[in-house]
């Protein structure tokens, strides 16, 4: 994960550590260190936070620490989504973190062979550690950007969507303390001439005219640049405006299907055809505001089926060639979505290993409407349009400030681009090649191929030796057992008996 993409909550988790009296070392891990190193040999307790892609990585790093008899946490989404697998090999798995439950992890815990404690609180916090409280750690972290380094903030948690296939559609909606937020960004004023911040809120601007005024309050206009992650529904003109006017420097909306998110979109019951105009407009209308813009679609929705939906997308790639598309391939993670209870009890979950779950490298749903070449011609037929080189010029054209522009360009040449279509190109030859891998796909078999296999280990570099067995398997219908037989429930840490 590169520095500039780091997570907050590992920065949140150290602050509170070290405000109970704790030393504390925090690493950074961005893929290229030597982490046997860059870890103290003398650990009590290691919290670990990770996305299901590093999975296997942080099941690595736990093996490795437990073998040097430290105690292990995991939190992050993968622990959220994952806990059953999780458990298998860390002592704490943790949902909701709020500072209660790390803090009786630090006071009460204990190594818990071989299956871990699963932990939670009842929601997510009400209050965390601002830029300035976590500052310690979050330069550790921006030491590892490169030139540009885009400090992480929050204003709010959850997300008052309910897309089915999301991991906040059911967590509700709350804003954090705005007095914090304003004190964040002066503070960051005093460190950086010119700061750039990237919004982590699941959706950016719910209460937009508070969040504008506090921005406005805190900063003067242009003083800092700002990245944020937001609906269409909010992104009207007016508020394009007041977000151009403070510095707004790139917005990432969903627009997800052609068939569906209507009220995220705000096309309401247009669909199809009207939907790409309707989009195409919008989004040409933030361009007048917004230098950089990325469209975010899933494909592969049970909504989809036949060739229209990428031909839909194709329609908007070529309407709108300012905007840099981001496509996912649909995946369930776990217990992330209610959804996904209906996609294990049809069967259609495959169980790849987690480290290609970051939604492009593996799509572990069966697709409802096509056969598995069919989907991958889809796929490779909207990706080669998307990143051919008259679509990259068009995009270069189309854009008129020089580092989204030019970055479009990287992007577009790089893995998320050239990259992508030469794998899905690998993947689609080998579902007609690679009779064990098509078995797979098919879920005539749960024996892992070997290219997966191969890809881990060379990822993972000297790190496969600390992979425990039976790392790379886990029951990708572990949600609906669980909830068939009770559903898990969280436990509270007894003291520790003390000696006597």
């Amino acid at each position: 994960m590169h520095a500039n993409l780091a997570s907050i909550m590992p920065q949140i988790v150290a602050t509170w550590c070290e405000q109970d009296g704790h030393h504390v070392e925090f690493v950074c891990y961005t893929g290229r260190e030597d982490i046997a190193d860059e870890l103290p040999d003398d650990l009590d307790l290691v919290f670990i936070g990770a996305f299901t892609q590093a999975a296997q990585l942080s099941y690595a790093i736990s093996e490795l620490c437990r073998s040097r008899g430290a105690i292990t946490v995991l939190g992050g989404p993968h622990a959220r989504c994952y806990p059953e697998d999780s458990a298998n090999y860390f002592d704490y798995v943790v949902g909701f973190a709020d500072r209660t439950i790390i803090r009786d992890i630090l006071t009460n815990g204990a190594k818990q062979r071989p299956v871990g404690v699963y932990l939670s609180a009842p929601a997510q916090p009400q209050h965390l550690p601002g830029v300035e409280e976590r500052w310690k750690f979050a330069e550790l972290t921006l030491k590892k950007a490169p030139l540009i380094k885009i400090v992480p903030m929050l204003g709010s948690l959850g997300c008052p969507y309910t897309c089915s296939f999301c991991i906040d559609s059911e967590v509700p909606y709350q804003p954090l303390d705005f007095d914090v937020l304003k004190s964040d960004l002066r503070f960051l004023r005093s460190r950086y001439k010119h700061p750039r911040i990237a919004w982590h809120d699941p959706n950016f601007g719910i209460r937009f005219n508070d969040y504008m005024n506090a921005i406005e309050e805190a900063v003067p206009a242009g003083t800092v640049d700002f990245i944020a992650e937001s609906s269409l529904s909010i992104l009207k003109e007016d508020h394009l405006k007041r977000l151009q006017r403070n510095g707004f420097k790139a917005i990432l909306p969903g627009v997800e299907s052609w068939y569906d998110m209507g009220n995220k979109s705000k096309t309401g019951k247009n669909h199809g055809l009207d939907k790409v105009s309707q989009v195409s407009e919008h989004v040409a209308m933030i361009q007048r505001y917004i230098p950089y813009i990325q469209t975010n679609f899933v494909l592969g929705l049970d909504v989809d089926a036949g060739t229209e939906p990428f031909e839909l997308t194709k329609q908007f790639v070529d309407r709108t060639p300012g905007t840099f598309p981001g496509y996912s391939l649909l995946s369930a993670f776990g217990r992330a979505a209610p959804l996904n209870l209906e996609y294990q009890r049809t069967d259609r979950v495959l169980p790849f290993p987690f480290h290609f779950l970051n939604n492009n490298h593996a799509m572990n749903v069966k697709p409802a409407n096509y056969s598995w070449p069919d989907f991958y011609e889809h796929v490779i037929d909207l990706t080669r349009h998307t990143f051919s080189w008259r679509a990259i010029g068009r995009r270069f054209r189309a854009v008129k400030s020089a580092i989204p522009r030019w970055m479009n360009v990287v992007r577009a040449i790089s893995s998320e681009g050239f990259g992508r279509l030469k794998y899905y190109r690998e993947i689609r030859r080998r579902l007609e090649e690679d009779l064990p891998l098509r078995r797979y796909f098919e879920r005539d078999t749960t024996e892992l191929p070997q290219f997966f296999q191969d890809r881990v280990k060379r990822d993972l570099g000297p790190l496969w030796y600390w992979l425990p067995k039976g790392a790379l398997f886990h029951d990708p219908n572990a949600y609906l057992k669980a909830e068939s037989a009770a559903p898990v429930t969280p436990l509270t840490l007894k003291p520790r008996a003390t000696a006597g």
